[in-house]
């Protein structure tokens, strides 16, 4: 079995949401897009609060500190959805409901 080794880290530049996907610009020119419903924080998010987001290091993960969220560049390659449990998430929309 060999294991992938990438020569360097993968590092978000940007961020953008066209349609119904979350699109991450990569600081060596490639984008990725998702759907938006693999992190139903986004989904769920107002256009503002999706807008105010941060790289964190040098571009390693994205933070949506109105939100909690945060998504890593690794793992959005490896095409992984968000990993929070339904009770969780659910407490969440109940905690924004009651402001």
């Amino acid at each position: 079995m060999s294991t992938l080794t990438l020569e360097h880290e993968p590092l978000a530049a940007d961020v953008a949401f066209p349609g119904d996907n979350l699109t991450v610009g990569l600081a060596d020119g490639r984008s990725l897009s998702v759907p938006l419903e693999w992190y139903p924080r986004l989904a769920r998010a107002t256009e503002t609060e999706r807008c105010n987001w941060r790289l964190l290091g040098d571009g390693y993960a994205i933070e949506w500190p109105d939100l909690d969220e945060h998504i890593g560049v690794a793992g959005l390659l490896a095409g992984r959805r968000s990993g929070e449990s339904s009770g969780s998430f659910q407490r969440w929309l109940i905690s924004r409901s009651n402001g």
